[in-house]
């Protein structure tokens, strides 16, 4: 009983016994006297007594007795037909069913790449279109996951076989066991461990869990606190590094937005040659506090504006020369949505400078 198809087949068993009874019921009750009333049964001499009253008293019965039999076997036929169409359309309405059932077990087994065709019945096929996105969504992931795998397999094997060359070369003699030495192992180190801390934090905020302590911040203040802190960096690059206030105040974590603003201004730093200038600028757009960085760089092509924002994608003039993780803007983007704001860039083109504007909550 717990079956569908035993459950369609019994409704319309039902069904048909219902109608069946209800037919049977109404015309049991009705055709008798009709059938007086055609006949003229009581009204005329010939019709109404003798042997003629007794041959339509007969002629009645049989009628009765003919019409009783083959509303049984009409019912009876009916719900017979009935049971054996519930059956076939049930099976019919959850062939798309026991389709969605294979295609989940495909999904828990990692086939994500197994889809379910699409019925006609409209609510049949938006259960299959959103199982169908679901196996979408999960393919994406699937596959995102063994691309970071990948890559974060492709950015530890640099350093890890720098340390392994250095410590070699000591042990066997080769190099001096001397503070430059030591400091080239020193510096791999620290760059994997910077790796280790920005996926850390990738993970942390794509997953929800920043743990985020939000609270009112003056806009301006923490740009210049930035700017203070990177000035020398800059100077030392022969570039200008300044701020315009305007940004006002919001509410937001102090700490995840200085982070996103050194690293805009780091990346500024490396991308402008010497005599260039950086600029922070706060202002207000849509209703909404925003702190912009423009710099007088290598600028960025029209394919790469959006694709910087992708883990370990680095522009290809300054990947050679990048000390960085590669994914310090994703992670930026990341700290900005989990706020309720937004990170996005643009350029007019190469050798034209950029500007990474930071969106607010209001």
């Amino acid at each position: 009983m717990r079956r569908l198809v035993v459950r369609f087949m019994l409704s319309h068993l039902v069904v048909a016994i219902v109608g069946g009874a209800v037919t049977f019921a109404v015309v049991l009750a009705l055709a008798p006297r009709l059938f007086d009333e055609q006949m003229g049964m009581g009204q005329g001499p010939g019709m109404g007594g003798g042997q003629g009253g007794g041959f339509g008293q007969s002629l009645r019965a049989s009628f009765a007795s003919a019409v009783t039999n083959s509303l049984v076997l009409g019912t009876l036929t009916g719900a017979v037909v009935a049971a054996l169409a519930g059956a076939l359309l049930a099976r019919q309405l959850l062939r798309p069913l026991s389709r969605v059932g294979t295609a989940v077990g495909e999904l828990a087994r990692g086939n994500y790449a197994h889809r379910v065709p699409v019925p006609r019945e409209t609510e049949l096929a938006s259960l299959v279109l959103d199982v169908n996105a679901l196996a979408g969504e999960l393919e994406a992931t699937e596959s995102r996951r063994l691309h970071l795998l990948s890559e974060v397999a492709h950015e530890m094997r640099t350093p890890l076989t720098v340390i392994d060359g250095y410590v070699e070369g000591m042990i066997d003699g080769v190099l001096p066991t001397e503070p430059e030495q030591l400091g080239q192992v020193s510096a791999e180190v620290r760059r994997l461990r910077r790796l280790s801390d920005d996926l850390s934090a990738l993970s942390r905020a794509e997953e929800g869990r920043l743990n985020l302590a939000p609270t009112v911040v003056q806009l301006d203040d923490l740009a210049s606190a930035v700017v203070d802190r990177l000035r020398t960096q800059a100077e030392d690059a022969g570039l200008t590094l300044s701020v315009l206030p305007g940004a006002g105040t919001v509410r937001i974590d102090a700490d995840r937005t200085v982070q996103v603003l050194t690293n805009l201004v780091g990346n500024a730093i490396r991308a402008t040659a010497p005599g260039g200038r950086i600029t922070i600028w706060g202002g207000h757009r849509e209703g909404r506090s925003v702190l912009t960085v423009t710099d007088t760089g290598q600028g960025l092509a029209a394919a790469d504006v959006e694709r910087i924002f992708e883990r370990f994608y680095r522009v290809p003039s300054t990947a050679p020369s990048s000390d960085g993780s590669g994914i310090g803007l994703t992670v930026s983007r990341a700290y900005m949505r989990a706020q309720g704001g937004d990170l996005i860039a643009s350029s007019p083109g190469l050798g034209q400078g950029s500007t990474f504007t930071a969106t607010f909550p209001r």
